[in-house]
């Protein structure tokens, strides 16, 4: 199962589009999870383009008729799905960890803060950053990124793909 994880685009108030250099990576998914802060449908469209199965939550700053939060399946994992801004200060991870707790899942995958954030404590906590690299309303990264993760034989296996100095740079990580 593949799944890409991305969020707080912010198209078209801070940005124009996702950049291109991202495209090529941008195929062949099982499920698209989208973190909040969407703030237009065009966003949507683009993920059911790359999947059939999309799930998306809605953040602070949408105004789309998306739920709070998210709950799936995929093997034996149980995952949820929040934007963040529930949670303060941004990225806050005992709280997040709360938060998987009560909706009962094993991984939490969340947005807001605009920076990747990759945890393994109680929960798995997944934080895909912004995958514009808009700035996020504070002192957060601009650097655009994003995960895709493959779930197989029991194992998460993924990668955070950050776009620096016009590159493309990817980081393995498992549980």
């Amino acid at each position: 199962m593949k799944i890409l994880i991305f969020g707080d685009t912010h198209i078209p108030e801070r940005a124009k589009e996702i950049p291109r250099e991202f495209v090529e990576y941008l195929e062949g998914f099982d499920i698209v999870v989208i973190t909040g802060d969407l703030t237009s449908e065009r966003v949507l469209r683009f993920g059911e383009r790359l999947a059939e199965t999309v799930i998306a939550v809605r953040g602070n700053m949408d105004h789309l008729a998306l739920p709070q939060s998210a709950k799936f399946r995929v093997e034996d994992f149980r995952f949820g799905v929040v934007h963040g801004h529930q949670v303060y200060p941004r990225g806050n991870r005992e709280q997040l960890e709360e938060i998987a707790t009560e909706m009962g899942v094993d991984v939490l995958i969340s947005g807001h803060t605009h920076l990747p954030d990759i945890y393994y404590g109680n929960k798995i906590l997944l934080n895909p950053g912004s995958m514009t690299g808009v700035w996020g309303g504070g002192a957060f990264s601009t650097i655009p990124s994003f995960i895709i993760l493959e779930v197989k034989g029991g194992r998460i296996q993924g990668k955070l793909y950050r776009l620096l100095n016009g590159e493309v740079v990817a980081e393995q990580f498992s549980f």
